[in-house]
């Protein structure tokens, strides 16, 4: 196969952006202003999903201001060491190449996760406020909580996913160009799978039209239905308004959340779409069967079960409703805003408990369900520095 078609043909300016031109010009004022002194953010966060042109419109941009591209990926810039190190003098130091100055883009800044990458996240932070030069991070989900401090500091410029007749136009273009004859009902099916993911439309005529110099359109049968990415809003959405089983799990799909973080958005948000209690209670009952499987999931490593407890959380959630599905506000889970706002006292009672388990020689576990008590107690009493112990959460 030849060189990938997404990349072969990418524009080459502005006005060749597919459905997102607005967008795209927007963040080409940002990065002037910016350039410029103007009192505007000292970064641009780039949100929307894939394919929407959000990494080509900032390589479209730094060609035409002659600006010397610096590009991090997710992997890049997992710690704060390598932050540092790449984007950290880069944000400082004049262009090595004669270029007029400097863009820096972090690209998919969801992939950033877990306890490892929190440095990542931090150092992104105090680079963007000392750079001397533009930053652009690019994202699927800006309203993810990891992101809370990030946006309070960046221009919010969202990208849209791209309506069919604009990707028919770019997939018309392409087959015009490589001299293939396509009937227009099989680019409008190509495009209709693609959901709105531009670079997935062109993989997939690609794919079908290699080698070749005629389609028709009982051809696009080759193709298997493509799962997007979704917000957890929308996820949610689409599961409370399934009308099946299926439909239920087939909302769940795509959506950017791991299956624990999965069920924790549903158990958050049944209270907030049923309030007759026997809807509640249908509800809760089948989610608490997927607990059950998920419990199994942990304890014995059988990951083939996680699959099982989707499928009753989800199909218990959309099967509760009785009458006509309502819309309402949907809630981020707040047990783990809690885990995360209290994070620094739990770990500070767990060293202590580590200590003490030392001293004693008895496990964390024992520590805290035997000891754990007394020491309260005397804490009470006045016996113990009250400063030991300043959480009774385990």
């Amino acid at each position: 196969m030849s060189a990938p078609w997404a990349e072969r043909f990418k524009p080459s300016t502005l006005q060749g952006i597919a459905g997102n031109y607005t967008s795209a010009e927007k963040l080409l004022e940002w990065i002037k202003e910016r350039l410029e002194g103007k009192p505007v953010k000292p970064a641009a966060l780039l949100s929307g999903p894939p394919g929407t042109g959000k990494t080509i419109t900032v390589g479209v941009i730094a060609k035409e201001l002659d600006l010397e591209l610096i590009e991090m990926n997710a992997s890049d810039f997992r710690t704060e060491e390598l932050v540092e190190r790449v984007a950290g003098g880069a944000s400082l130091q004049k262009s090595l190449f004669g270029k007029s100055g400097k863009l820096i883009f972090l690209d998919e800044a969801d992939g950033i996760s877990g306890r490892e990458d929190r440095g990542g996240l931090s150092a992104i932070t105090r680079i963007i406020k000392g750079s001397r030069y533009p930053i652009v991070l690019a994202v699927n989900d800006p309203w993810d909580t990891r992101f809370r401090g990030l946006r309070d500091l960046c221009e919010m410029i969202p990208f849209r996913r791209i309506r069919a007749p604009s990707v028919v136009a770019q997939l018309k273009r392409i087959a015009r160009l490589n001299c293939v004859d396509v009937e227009d009902a099989l680019l409008e099916r190509v495009a209709e799978r693609a959901g709105g993911d531009l670079r997935a439309a062109i993989n997939d005529f690609q794919m079908l039209a290699e080698g070749l110099n005629e389609l028709k359109d009982a051809d696009v049968g080759m193709l298997f239905p493509r799962i997007q990415e979704r917000g957890i809003f929308d996820a949610m959405k689409s599961l409370f308004s399934a009308t099946g089983c299926l439909d239920a799990k087939l909302a769940l799909e795509g959506a950017q959340v791991d299956p624990e973080m999965m069920l924790q958005w549903i158990n958050e948000n049944i209270p907030n779409q049923y309030t007759d209690p026997e809807e509640r209670n249908f509800a809760f009952e089948w989610l608490s069967k997927a607990d059950v499987f998920m419990g199994r999931v942990k304890r014995k490593q059988v990951w083939e079960l996680t699959g099982y407890a989707i499928e009753l959380a989800a199909g218990g959630a959309a099967l509760a409703r009785k009458g006509p599905y309502g819309y309402v506000r949907y809630t981020f889970p707040r047990r783990i805003g809690m885990l995360s706002q209290t994070k620094e006292v739990r770990g500070r009672k767990k060293e202590l408990l580590k200590g003490i388990a030392k001293e004693v020689h008895a496990s964390v576990r024992k520590v805290s369900a035997e000891y754990l008590p007394y020491m309260e107690v005397m804490i009470e009493e006045g016996g113990l520095s009250a400063g030991l112990l300043d959480s009774k959460e385990t």
